[in-house]
């Protein structure tokens, strides 16, 4: 009889309602140590099957789903969770043969930069990995993946055929896990950083000792969605980055624009993607907040605020949510009337009602009359759980300052 867990008796764990991780305080009893790594069983405390997950017991989060039936994680299901992954991104509707997509996928006939594979929403706890053309980028983040990382590099080279596969290992939730942090290569030579075409637009891009996977893959269909406000108006990009959104911006006839981050490195990178581009933007090296306390006389007619994420954590959302509406309130003062707030979070504990209440206090702050353009979401191939908040992060909004 397999191992389980039981959920104690009245408990409200968020599993039952669909949710697919259990935390160590809602169980019984944890389970030995032996179990780490492998599939267990979880039963509410009548003792009925909620569903097979992986286990840890050093993490908070003992148990993740892999399924609601009885499942092994071997290379049977480790093929049928990635082929479902990358069939979701490349059918489309009335597509007669999922495989044969696969199969086109890795055929090297077009280059893809997308997210592949993103954790739970592809019944694959933990896994991350990001296509950059023949190249895929692969996190794993709990120590069940982590202990079959061989079986999931062998199928994804059967399945993409990539060039290389580079493991960022890199990111502090490992920590949680128990894991070590590294970063190497499949094939254990170094990547060379190289210029790759990204939308139209040149990136110099080092995904092996870049921030994160290399390129913020999940905000691409926002950079065209802010882009077409930006012809003949006066841009401030905040919290640039390599300047994605800058660029998209100059390409699309803004009169000037500026980028600003905190990051020198990232400073430097932007102004090598604008001169690779022939495109004309200037970038700065400031605190952003420090930046329009010091400009208080500056205006702009479209400013786009995507910092990184505020709350790292439940605990630190209140004042996570107080660095938003200072942020977004100093906007709204530098911005010209009918001028364009793209604004951003992509902190998963910030909820849409949050961040539209915030909204809504710094623009009475601000004395501003305010209009929502679009609603902004992360992209289908970064695919949403209904039943597991944690998987949405990306949000934000375009508004009509005036």
């Amino acid at each position: 009889m397999a191992a389980s867990l039981k959920l104690k008796s009245g408990a409200t764990a968020r599993v039952l309602r669909g949710h697919p991780w259990v935390f160590a305080n809602e169980v019984v009893e944890l389970l030995p140590a032996e179990h780490d790594g492998g599939v267990v069983e979880c039963r509410d405390a009548q003792g009925r099957f909620l569903g097979t997950g992986i286990y840890n017991c050093r993490s908070q989060i003992v148990w993740r789903r892999l399924s609601r039936e009885r499942v092994a994680l071997d290379e049977a299901y480790l093929r049928g969770a990635l082929e479902r992954a990358i069939s979701r991104r490349d059918c489309r509707a009335g597509s007669p043969d999922p495989a044969s997509e696969i199969a086109k996928a890795g055929s090297g006939s077009a280059l893809q930069f997308r997210r592949l594979v993103w954790s739970e929403s592809d019944d694959l706890p933990g896994v991350v990995v990001d296509q950059f053309g023949d190249t895929l980028v692969l996190q794993t983040q709990t120590l069940a993946m982590e202990q079959r990382l061989e079986t999931l590099l062998a199928l994804l080279d059967a399945l993409v055929k990539p060039a290389e596969i580079i493991l960022r290992n890199d990111a502090s939730i490992r920590r949680l896990e128990g894991l070590p942090l590294e970063v190497k290569t499949r094939s254990g030579r170094a990547w060379a950083p190289r210029w790759v075409d990204i939308d139209g637009l040149d990136y110099w891009l080092d995904l092996q000792g870049g921030q994160k996977t290399g390129f913020y893959l999940d905000q691409r269909p926002q950079h065209a969605a802010v882009a077409k406000y930006a012809a003949g108006r006066r841009v401030l990009d905040a919290f640039c980055n390599q300047g994605s959104f800058a660029l998209h911006c100059a390409r699309a006839g803004a009169a000037a624009v500026r980028g600003l981050d905190s990051a020198a490195e990232a400073v430097e990178q932007a102004r090598r993607n604008a001169e690779r581009n022939h495109l004309h933007a200037e970038f700065l090296a400031a605190n952003v907040f420090d930046y329009f306390t010091e400009q208080r006389d500056e205006t702009w007619d479209l400013v786009i605020l995507d910092p990184p994420p505020f709350a790292k954590s439940k605990g630190a959302l209140a004042g996570a949510m107080r660095g938003y509406k200072e942020i977004n309130l100093r906007a709204l003062q530098r911005l010209t009337p009918g001028g364009v707030l793209a604004t951003y979070s992509c902190s998963h504990h910030v909820q849409d009602v949050d961040f539209r209440a915030m909204l809504a206090e710094a623009a009475t702050d601000a004395k501003r009359r305010v209009h929502i353009l679009e609603f902004c979401h992360q992209p289908p191939d970064h695919p949403v759980l209904v039943t597991m908040p944690e998987s949405e992060y990306l949000r934000g909004l375009i508004l009509r300052v005036e």
